[in-house]
């Protein structure tokens, strides 16, 4: 079967910065069938038209005006079943030791990419993987992730490993929204009560907070990893 994979990151500079602005960096996928494709951007843009909502989709942009839109659109995500599905991984910033990452804190991204991707992987299916444009000092890093992925899942396809702007995707726009909820909670959350009703909307469709997930979590998959070991 194939899938594809849109993926998205927030505060991605916790890596490099020495006064960071919050404890984790996320980095966030979403995973679908290409055949649903269509009928998701379909039904976006049918709440899009409802709601006369433009423009690029983003958590940043959650406002009293467009809650109803937004609440419409995780009802959307949680309508397509295990059909569509999220997952993200946070990293703490304090126990982070970029010694075991060479000193160069772009290669340790793009291994906690390769954590939040390789357990998501099955053997005998096919991935396209998306990510946002960045600008990287290292210009393979995007072919070696899919080289080290796919010498880790030799018996699936890993048919490409492809940036893309986020503002021409709106499937990678939604996980941009689903990332930005799950951040907004591992980091202590804020006074927007738009961007609280929105995490209640989630909780309410999970039937449970919005936190760390086992990994058995097969819809809106959270991780935590665990920098310094243990079970």
């Amino acid at each position: 079967m194939k899938f594809e994979v849109y993926c998205d990151e927030a505060l991605p500079d916790l890596f490099t910065s020495k006064k960071p602005r919050a404890q984790y960096l996320m980095i966030g996928a979403l995973w679908l069938s290409p055949d649903l494709r269509d009928a998701a951007k379909r039904a976006i843009g049918e709440l899009r038209e409802r709601h006369k909502v433009w423009g690029e989709l983003k958590w940043t942009k959650i406002s009293p005006s467009r809650q109803a839109f937004y609440e419409e659109l995780i009802d959307m995500f949680f309508g397509f079943g295990l059909d569509m599905r999220f997952r993200c991984i946070a990293v703490e910033h304090a126990k982070l030791d970029l010694g075991h990452h060479n000193g160069d804190g772009e290669l340790g991204f793009y291994k906690f990419y390769y954590q939040l991707l390789h357990h998501w992987i099955l053997d005998f299916n096919e991935y396209r993987i998306f990510t946002d444009m960045k600008t990287n000092r290292s210009p393979t890093r995007l072919s070696e992730l899919r080289k080290v992925l796919g010498n880790a899942n030799m018996s699936a396809t890993i048919a490409d490993v492809q940036p893309l702007p986020s503002r021409e995707l709106v499937l990678m726009q939604l996980c941009d929204v689903l990332l930005g909820a799950a951040a907004h909670q591992m980091n202590g959350g804020g006074t927007s009560a738009a961007k609280a009703a929105i995490i209640a909307r989630i909780e309410s469709r999970l039937n449970r907070k919005l936190e760390p997930t086992p990994k058995s979590e097969e819809k809106f998959n959270l991780f935590k990893i665990r920098l310094q070991g243990g079970w």
